[in-house]
């Protein structure tokens, strides 16, 4: 029986692709390209793949509450590692179709820009400046954007895209790094039943859920003091709704602690010995930074 790993992943040639291929450039893994993120999750909660790979934070756009809600909601994948990838956007089109007179694109000669809509709303500005007249259109990914563009030609179309994607469909690059922000970052989870190691991982993370007890006035207060004391650092704290009833919100709190330690364990007794619920989604590697 083979050992060979799989992965789920959004479509090739995204943002998503770029980071995959990245964190897994020395293993023999397979990829599993999916339309949606729904598609990812299912993927690997029906066994069909060994892991998937979700972006849960940008650096500009915040968190991403579809996937999160995902993660609690829908699926019980256990988190087994993290890594932060570049999002970089690109003007992508056909360099002979868009060429002005002195071989440049011309920026008149687009009429119409595509690209997923969190990725559109990130390179505003460059929209504004220089294709101001330019018809917006929003897809599902920003590799559909690329594979519209190239099934398309003639129309003065462009998109936003990957690299990856320009290479892969054989369009070109007409400007490079678009985005409105140069420290655009988005944060990947790695989540399945399988697991994963990285022993070269320079800080070990733990996400939990926390639900706080409706009649314990002053209970976020005390188990914030339970991480507080032990000095106990939090990454991340985040309320989102149970979807139970209005008002009732659970807290999605990310930990720069392994769970195998002694204090993290005393913490979250400590919370739920005020009558807290909490549950683990995992102890995991937090892989080093990437910067291209």
């Amino acid at each position: 029986m083979s050992d060979r790993k799989s992965v789920a992943l959004l479509p090739q040639g995204t943002v998503s692709d770029e980071a995959v291929r990245y964190m897994f450039r020395d293993q023999d893994v397979d990829f599993v390209y999916c339309k949606m993120i729904a598609d990812v999750f299912q993927s690997t909660a029906k066994g069909h793949t060994d892991w998937s790979v979700i972006p849960i934070e940008n650096t500009i756009d915040g968190s991403v509450s579809l996937h999160i809600d995902w993660l609690v909601h829908e699926v019980d994948l256990p988190i087994r590692a993290e890594w932060v990838f570049p999002s970089v956007q690109n003007l992508i089109g056909s360099a002979n179709e868009l060429a002005g007179e002195d071989g440049q694109w011309d920026p008149h000669k687009i009429t119409k820009i595509m690209s997923h809509p969190v990725a559109m709303a990130q390179c505003l500005q460059f929209v504004r400046s220089k294709l101001p007249h330019a018809e917006l259109e929003t897809l599902n990914s920003t590799a559909e954007a690329v594979q519209m563009v190239r099934n398309n030609p003639g129309k003065g179309w462009a998109a936003f895209g990957t690299r990856l994607a320009a290479k892969e469909l054989e369009l070109d690059v007409l400007e490079a790094g678009v985005t409105d922000h140069d420290n655009n970052f988005t944060r990947f989870l790695l989540v399945g039943n399988t697991p994963y190691e990285n022993k070269e991982a320079p800080l070990q993370k733990t996400s939990i859920l926390i639900t706080l007890p409706e009649d314990y006035p002053g209970a976020l207060h005390q188990v914030l003091s339970a991480f507080a004391w032990r000095r106990i650092n939090l990454s991340k704290i985040e309320s989102r709704p149970t979807k139970k009833k209005l008002g009732n919100y659970y807290f999605y709190i990310d930990i720069e602690l392994s769970l195998d330690t002694v204090l993290l364990p005393s913490a979250i007794s400590e919370i739920e010995a005020i009558g807290c619920q909490v549950r683990l989604l995992g102890s995991y590697p937090s892989l080093p930074f990437t910067a291209l």
